[in-house]
């Protein structure tokens, strides 16, 4: 499974609690938005995260 921005933007759009971690991610680590997405993506998404089925779907 690739990393697609696109795929991580709509994600966050649908589902407001990846959007507080998003917002969390930018303000704890001072990141701009599509580095944090990136990490998002790494957390909660890859590798059998929470979301991956969800993002897989998309």
């Amino acid at each position: 499974m690739q990393y697609a921005k696109s795929k991580m933007e709509q994600l966050v759009r649908e589902d407001p609690q990846l959007t507080k971690e998003l917002k969390q991610i930018m303000k704890e680590h001072d990141l701009e938005k599509s580095f944090a997405l990136k990490a998002l993506y790494h957390s909660a998404v890859k590798d059998g995260g929470k979301w991956q089925k969800d993002y897989q779907e998309l």
